[in-house]
């Protein structure tokens, strides 16, 4: 449900008040960033995406009617934009991408484990890390829509008919794609079968993933 002060930013946008539009990116920012970095996992390329998805709303919120909750307007933007650049990323097989907490990859948005820390368990820390290798080369895998899909059933918990509106595709053409991305994720992981999987939410452990 679309809130009243939104309704109201929103029009005073559209009308041309720049404040307007500062306060409803000021709002959504860290929401977008987010969605961005979990699926690119490379914070300069999210950034990129970020600064696309609200250039992007700029020039499109005057065609905002309300049919759709501005939320889900705006991360249907979103998530097109990453659709494109994961489909762009897929072209250049090169490229890897790297685990949660490598390189330069903001892990506080990331929801890092505090139990990795190598005070604690140095051996269980490196197993840990080496899981979630393992399960970022899988989801590399995957087509980008079926990454798109996979990540926000699991990792944003949408229903498949929110994904749908969010891609602006059906419920049955989402169920099949996430049907894919389980189906690829059980094959590269089988030898995994009975690890905890850290980096993936235990609702998508490839052991128990149902549909």
């Amino acid at each position: 449900m679309q809130s009243s002060d939104d309704t109201r930013l929103i029009e005073e946008a559209q009308a041309g008040d720049r404040r307007a539009f500062d306060e409803l990116v000021r709002r959504y920012d860290r929401s977008v960033l987010r969605l961005a970095l979990r699926l690119v996992r490379r914070e300069d390329e999210a950034r990129d995406i970020y600064q696309e998805t609200f250039l992007r709303l700029y020039r499109t919120l005057g065609r905002f009617r309300h049919d759709c909750g501005f939320e889900t307007y705006l991360f249907r933007i979103v998530t097109n934009v990453c659709l494109d650049h994961l489909r762009r990323r897929a072209s250049r097989p090169e490229e890897s991408v790297p685990a949660h907490g490598d390189g330069d990859v903001r892990v506080d948005l990331l929801e890092a484990r505090r139990d990795d820390s190598p005070d604690r368990d140095p051996a269980l820390a490196l197993e840990r890390r080496e899981i979630r290798r393992r399960i970022e080369e899988a989801l590399a895998g995957l087509a980008p829509r079926e990454r798109l899909v996979f990540e926000l059933r699991h990792y944003e918990g949408l229903r498949l008919r929110e994904i749908g509106e969010r891609i602006g595709t059906t419920e049955k053409t989402v169920k099949n794609c996430l049907f894919r991305a389980h189906h690829h994720l059980r094959s590269k992981l089988r030898d995994m079968e009975g690890i905890g999987m850290v980096g993936l939410p235990r609702r998508a452990d490839p052991a128990r993933i149902e549909v």
